[in-house]
């Protein structure tokens, strides 16, 4: 395994590295895009943040304290300027637990020389938001990887019996599933599921995260279903075409004709050229679900990103809300430079330079 990644890593010269470095380019430009429209956003939302943090007893002066050790007294421009330049920079070394117990550092994350990150203080939460997204995020993930799966699995296989009974019955039944599972919102899914398995059949809880690490598991079912149900849909109507189109081309007759079985020419033959589109597809669904899926997580009750985001928009906490959206973003861009990694796997031709 080794030798063949460094045989990949090897290979990734010109162009490709060109190619790579324009992308974490673009990357970092649409972070900071969304970020300056999510402040702003944030910024807009009515309330006094400073009264927030301080509590409704607190004196004016404290009050006026307060906004000027966070900068709330500025205007929008140099605001969002401190922001940028507190969000990484270079602090002092992290002493015990962490590097908080100088007030300017008090919401700041210290990593390796000395490098700190910060995304603010919650309003609402009155904690650092780098610890609230830190105890959310593995739930996202957790969520994210798990429906993604459910996705694949359950839309991979439709497509390609779909693909191979085309023109049956089979594929009229598979097409107008997808069709229903497209059209369907996430939130009635999500019911009817909840119904069905955890009212009627009483197979698994209604919401919540669990307490131990069983209850957790089948906590995690529900959400998961329903987004990868939801999902599941698209992949299964994009593999269908792309398999319809695959197996009447040239190389797909060609090793039937040397004697290649339907099914080996379908899995082996057709579905591997099929695979960019479908990775395609998953790296985008992997940002989104893991960045948070707003109304799955709501109606379960899930402790991910997307509940606290909802949170947020509530409590009018805007660090929290520019910390969550900036964490989604990432999210989803990290997760196309991932496929573009993957392109290079999938099409050699990107892994040499052209003349």
């Amino acid at each position: 395994m080794k030798p063949a990644i460094l045989g990949f890593l090897r290979r990734l010269r010109g162009d490709a590295i060109l190619y790579l470095l324009r992308r974490l380019g673009w990357a970092a430009i649409l972070i900071a895009g969304v970020t300056a429209l999510s402040f702003v956003i944030a910024y807009l939302l009515p309330g006094d943040p400073a009264r927030m943090l301080v509590g409704p007893q607190a004196s004016a002066a404290d009050v006026e304290h307060v906004r000027e050790l966070h900068g709330l007294d500025r205007p929008v421009p140099a605001q969002f300027g401190r922001y940028l330049r507190r969000l990484v920079h270079v602090g002092p070394e992290a002493q015990g637990e962490d590097a908080r117990g100088d007030p300017a550092h008090r919401s700041c994350a210290a990593g390796p020389l000395r490098v700190h990150l910060d995304l603010g203080y919650s309003f609402h939460y009155r904690r650092p938001v780098l610890d609230l997204l830190e105890a959310k995020i593995p739930r996202s993930l957790e969520l994210g990887l798990a429906a993604l799966l459910v996705q694949l699995a359950i839309g991979v296989t439709l497509g390609v019996v779909a693909a191979a009974r085309r023109g049956t019955w089979w594929d009229d039944v598979t097409v107008g599933a997808t069709l229903l599972g497209v059209s369907a919102p996430t939130f009635v899914l999500g019911l009817i599921l909840q119904y069905t398995l955890a009212y009627k059949l009483q197979l698994l809880p209604y919401d919540g995260y669990g307490t131990t690490g069983a209850e957790h598991l089948r906590s995690l079912v529900l959400p998961a279903l329903t987004l990868g149900v939801f999902g599941s849909a698209l992949y299964a109507r994009i593999v269908r075409e792309e398999l319809r189109v695959l197996l009447e081309q040239d190389f797909v007759r060609t090793a039937r004709a040397k004697g290649a079985s339907r099914l080996r020419a379908l899995l082996v033959h057709a579905l591997r050229n099929a695979l960019v589109p479908i990775a395609t597809l998953a790296a985008l669904d992997l940002g989104t679900l893991v960045g948070g899926a707003i109304v799955t997580e709501k109606l379960f009750r899930w402790p991910g990103v997307g509940q606290m985001a909802v949170e947020a928009l509530q409590n009018r906490d805007g660090p929290l809300i520019v910390g969550a959206v900036l964490f989604a973003a990432t999210a989803i861009v990290l997760s196309t430079v991932a496929l573009d990694l993957v392109y290079l796997v999938l099409d050699p031709r990107l892994q040499t330079p052209r003349r």
